[in-house]
């Protein structure tokens, strides 16, 4: 695997209090980057995590932000430009999963969907863009300058998961607007993003959940958070791979049906 030296970076993972998010950071902290670690109600497990990166020799701040806000996330974005003077690397892996069917979610669900999973992204991309260290250079920047964003997709945007209508639709618009902001964002930045398959349970479940579930994929087995750490730490490295989705997922966005039906 392509290992980045990211020492003297920065980084801001949303959602990077516990399960992937965590692990994201940790994976980060762990090739040398300092973390801006954004959690919404989780303070204690951000606590946890920002000293088990402390605990690499690197530094971590712990930011509190609700990104169903919009002023709540500009000033998240505010808050760390402010700690760390600039950021290297935005990581949006923090979404809602709450469920819902197309013949019966309302406005005000879709609406939440979409501010959290996508606006939210957005947002914080176009000003994590807008810093300084980005502003379009007359040649392409050396591969240490880039910048790097990473979106968390889903496995689902591939097919239809009819038990979580709106939260698939807040999702598959973060998927097209990795692909426009892979455009819009070079050559400066790079903008990439993962879909992961069945790694943790929601919120709620148990492992049995996914011990069920294992069949609908053609690996038949359940992945690893160090399966996704080590997507985020390849697309980092890789200097010429933008607006791509790596799925982390088995194999089950060939095989489809999502609940083995």
């Amino acid at each position: 695997m392509m290992q980045p030296d990211l020492a003297g970076k920065t980084a801001l993972i949303t959602g990077g209090a516990k399960r992937i998010g965590a692990a994201c950071a940790l994976a980060l902290a762990g090739a040398g980057a300092d973390i801006v670690l954004h959690y919404h109600h989780s303070s204690e497990d951000a606590e946890k995590t920002a000293d088990s990166i402390r605990s690499r020799g690197v530094r971590a701040w712990p930011l509190r932000a609700d990104l169903e806000s919009e002023k709540e996330t500009r000033g998240l974005f505010e808050k760390a430009l402010d700690m760390t003077g600039g950021l290297d690397i935005l990581v949006n892996s923090a979404s809602i999963f709450p469920s819902s069917t197309v013949d019966s979610f309302t406005w005000a669900e879709l609406e939440q969907n979409l501010r959290v999973n996508t606006w939210a992204p957005l947002l914080l991309s176009r000003l994590f863009a807008a810093q300084e260290r980005f502003s379009v250079p007359e040649d392409p920047p050396e591969a240490a300058k880039l910048g790097n964003i990473v979106n968390f997709l889903d496995t689902r945007i591939t097919d239809n998961d009819s038990k979580h209508a709106a939260y698939a639709l807040s999702k598959r618009n973060l998927f097209t607007l990795t692909r426009m902001l892979s455009v819009a964002c070079a050559p400066g930045i790079k903008v990439n993003a993962i879909a992961p398959g069945l790694i943790l349970p929601p919120p709620g479940e148990d492992e049995e959940y996914l011990e069920k579930l294992r069949h609908t994929n053609p690996m038949r087995r359940v992945g690893k958070l160090e399966d996704i750490s080590s997507a985020l730490l390849f697309l980092v490295a890789n200097s010429f791979i933008t607006g791509q989705v790596i799925f982390v997922d088995g194999g089950r966005r060939i095989k489809g049906s999502m609940y083995g039906v």
